[in-house]
């Protein structure tokens, strides 16, 4: 991203931080017609990107360049057309009302100036998949067999991609709860990062796990999590938390590529972190009408599960190695901790009107409001004008990208719905999986894999849920498990080989491999998997059932997990023998996946063979950790 200068460099965040106050006021006092809010939103954030992202590497640094400021006027013409006649575009009879020569000029530029800011401000491969799907309602009527679509004239398919407010599209669904619910909840992180929230995440992780064995290693757990409630970028995560926690566990003992794995499996976690998600949630709620607030009650366990299997997996490892705990004068005491509690509130009142059910709009917006106040209580954390001047501009930069990523991925999901891609692919996977649940399930697991290799958690995610929610809902899964089986899955991509953005982000960071840091990464993100294929067949992880169900499920997880990572790390008490690492990853396997035996079987058959090893293990010498450092 370019660091402006010169007038240019006042002007612009002035703008980013004017029309993000003005996202936020709407949050709290209410928004405009739907098509107008949608058509303002894309007219605030799109012309800035070709300001601020250079198109090539040999582009200017600190200034646009001619043709940026082509590509910024081009970009602003369609959005500020839809802003302008808003009414007339909500009353309009999609496919049925004439699509005319002005609105054909207005769709092509709509796109392809969308194209181009995907592919500078986001991922080229979401850019490419927006192109191929676009290319498919021209070419598919030349296809084959399943694959084989109607034709389309130029202007249905330009109607379809621009301007199906009520389906999909660049003003589609999608588009609309960004620019409402999203974008209050990103300032709302951008505000609790400007108040000095994630100064207090950061001590509290050291203050909490930096005396202990591997204790840096735990405090990028610890800090990533809570770093991901602020955040819902998986790699602006690693690097913000892991230029502190990667360093560090190299310099006592880990090797580079396992501690970017860990760094970049932690911070690829905070989207599932409550009580603020990842934006793919707020979509989630908006596609299933389920109140977020049920959402998040529902993801809480399996977030916790996520975070205990890395935490326990990053203990065995440090103990397997003898890395030591963090230098005492690098741990803030209670005390520093404890100087910025009171930023916890804003948190608070978030969660309670929550589960009062209050809008999100809203409640972020109490939330935001009640951070700037509290912030005020101590002088350590007040904010001055500035500071908010500069959460709002960061807010802004947040949202751009994050507006044409959505807009594209509105493009993918009309494409697929209008040529009945949806069905067809849906339909593929379903007679590859011969009506067998568990074989659907990693079909579809791996689908939302290979869509994650390039594209941004959100649209992988939408895209996904659109294909794989109606065939698990024909075999009988619930709506809810069904979308947060494959979000758990949307969210691991950025983890996962071979393409993982947050994998990458943390290898640079800790100058490793790429590809082998993602291993590392995929290796301590393990419960993610175990917990996806949970929500489906376990309801207790959601919170369903009675509370011994809701017990007897997180246990299983738990024992699961705890076997898991034992295995893989080869420590449980002491070093473990092949035999044993076997047996112990088998019965984890069992406990976790094996959903055909009673859940109390399961329990059992994991637990005895814990206590096997830990026995056995017992009996070995354990490894010293290097330093004097408590081995919790």
């Amino acid at each position: 991203m370019r660091q402006l200068r010169g007038p240019l460099g006042v002007i612009l965040p002035a703008w980013l931080a004017g029309v993000v106050a003005l996202h936020l006021y709407f949050g709290g006092f209410g928004f405009p017609e739907p098509i107008a809010m949608r058509g303002f939103h894309l007219l605030a954030f799109v012309p800035p990107i070709f300001l601020l992202w250079p198109a090539l590497a040999s582009s200017p640094k600190d200034r646009p360049s001619a043709p940026d400021w082509l590509w910024a006027a081009l970009a602003a013409a369609p959005h500020l057309w839809v802003w302008l006649n808003a009414a007339a575009v909500s009353d309009r009879m999609e496919y049925v009302d004439p699509f005319g020569q002005e609105m054909v000029v207005l769709a092509l530029l709509a796109i392809v100036t969308l194209l181009e800011a995907t592919r500078r401000a986001v991922e080229p491969g979401l850019a490419v998949m927006v192109l191929v799907s676009i290319g498919y309602m021209v070419f598919g009527n030349h296809l084959p067999g399943v694959l084989n679509t109607r034709v389309f004239s130029l202007e249905e398919i330009l109607e379809a991609s621009w301007l199906v407010p009520t389906a999909g599209g660049v003003y589609g669904p999608l588009t609309g709860i960004v620019a409402t619910t999203i974008a209050v909840f990103i300032t709302f992180g951008a505000f609790m990062q400007g108040s000095g929230t994630g100064r207090l995440f950061s001590n509290l992780g050291a203050a909490a796990a930096g005396r202990y064995t591997a204790g840096p290693a735990k405090v990028a757990v610890i800090t990533s999590g809570l770093f991901g409630t602020m955040s819902g970028s998986s790699v602006s995560n690693v690097i913000t938390t892991g230029a502190m926690t990667i360093p560090l566990m190299k310099r006592i003992g880990y090797p580079a590529a396992v501690a970017g794995g860990i760094e970049s499996a932690a911070s690829v976690g905070g989207a599932l972190m409550p009580p603020v998600m990842g934006a793919a949630a707020f979509v989630m709620a908006e596609i299933t009408n389920i109140a977020y607030g049920e959402i998040l009650i529902a993801a809480t366990l399996g977030a916790v599960l996520y975070y205990f299997a890395i935490y326990v997996a990053v203990h065995f490892e440090g103990r397997r190695l003898g890395v030591s705990a963090m230098a005492e004068a690098d741990i803030p005491s209670w005390r520093e901790v404890l100087a910025d509690c009171h930023l916890l509130l804003p948190i608070a009142v978030l969660v309670w009107l929550m589960m009062e059910r209050w809008s999100g709009n809203f409640a972020a917006f109490c939330a935001t409001m009640a951070m700037i106040a509290v912030a005020m209580l101590r002088r350590r954390t007040r904010m001055s004008p500035r500071a908010i001047f500069d959460s709002l501009v960061q807010a802004g930069l947040t949202m751009a990208p994050l507006a044409v990523a959505i807009a594209g991925a509105g493009i993918v999901v009309s494409a697929l719905t209008a040529t009945g891609m949806v069905v067809a692919f849906g339909g593929i996977i379903k007679d590859i999986a011969g009506g067998s649940l568990p074989l659907l399930l990693v079909l579809l697991a791996l689908t939302v894999l290979v869509l994650g290799m390039g594209l941004p958690t959100t649209p992988s995610y939408i895209i996904a849920a659109a294909i794989g929610v109606p065939q698990l809902m024909e075999m009988g899964v619930g709506m809810l498990p069904a979308h947060l089986f494959l979000f758990y899955f949307a969210v691991l991509a950025d983890a996962t080989p071979p393409v993982a953005a947050a994998a990458f982000a943390a290898a640079s960071v800790a100058k490793a491999p790429p590809t082998l840091t993602s291993l590392h990464a995929t290796r301590f993100g393990i419960a993610g998997f175990t917990v996806g294929f949970a929500f489906v067949y376990d309801p207790g992880i959601m919170m369903q059932g009675s509370l011994p169900d809701i017990l007897l499920a997180f246990g299983v997880q738990m024992a699961a997990l705890t076997a898991l990572t034992a295995a893989y790390a080869g420590f449980l008490a002491g070093p473990l023998a092949l035999p044993l690492r076997l047996l112990l990853g088998a019965s984890g396997m069992v406990a976790a996946f094996v959903h055909v035996l009673p859940a109390p079987g399961r329990l059992a058959v994991v637990l005895a063979v814990l206590a096997l090893a830990w026995t056995i293990s017992r009996a070995a010498a354990p490894l010293p950790a290097r330093g004097a450092a408590p081995p919790g």
